[in-house]
């Protein structure tokens, strides 16, 4: 279930439309910004470290652990850019993205035998890929007056994988796109030769599904 949260620390949100939109992606990843980049969307990127910890009940919910990171990372954010004086109008993107098989989480591989082991287990297979998005928006037009609200979603993929050979697991992992990826592959990239189908959205599996985030904030293309 997608979730929406309002927070007013003054009674009422200003009703003027704001002339300028700052637009904020609260990620470092590369692939997140070339998404919202080919999009034609203005933005700038603010990343903030944040406790990726996640207790057992969430973890055997990945789309609600995905949201739970989504919108840590976004708060973050959020609460560094207000400590900094902000004056003004902004869409924070917050964005956090999980491979399941079978119901087992993926993460970023530890190490050459860990990324083996993975995928061996998505080898000849179908996996989910969800990526979480929160967007958080930020009115603070003068001092001791801001007003937060923020809605988050998640979308899911399936992608499926052809059968693999040990050696080409291996040619695989020589090329060193994997030890930095959730699920020990990178579709935009080599990656792409180890799959059969995605059913679904291609942007949901690389870590942005931006098709649908601009469906449901046209004003990310109107922010400056």
């Amino acid at each position: 279930m997608d979730t929406e949260q309002n927070n007013e620390t003054n009674e009422s949100a200003p009703a003027a439309q704001p002339e300028r939109i700052d637009i904020i992606l609260a990620s470092g990843s590369p692939r997140r910004k070339q998404l919202l980049e080919d999009a034609g969307v203005c933005f700038t990127v603010h990343v903030s470290k944040v406790d990726e910890a996640l207790d057992a009940d969430l973890l055997a919910e990945p789309t609600e652990a995905a949201k739970k990171l989504a919108e840590r990372k976004a708060g973050a954010v959020v609460q560094e850019v207000l400590a900094s004086d902000y004056r003004g109008a902004a869409i924070v993107i917050g964005a956090d993205t999980m491979v399941v098989h079978d119901g087992t989480i993926f993460g970023k591989p530890r190490s050459l035998s860990d990324a083996t082991g993975m995928l061996r287990k998505l080898s000849g297979d179908t996996h989910e890929v969800h990526t979480a998005v929160s967007v958080w928006m930020v009115m603070a037009p003068e001092p001791e007056k801001v007003s937060l609200g923020f809605r988050t979603f998640c979308d899911t993929s399936l992608v499926t994988f052809k059968e693999l050979a040990d050696d080409e697991i291996a040619a695989y992992l020589k090329c060193g796109e994997s030890f930095d990826k959730a699920g020990a592959y990178a579709i935009q990239g080599k990656g792409a030769d180890l799959v059969d189908r995605v059913e679904g959205e291609l942007d949901t599996v690389i870590g942005l599904p931006v098709k649908r985030l601009l469906a449901e904030f046209p004003d990310l293309l109107t922010g400056e």
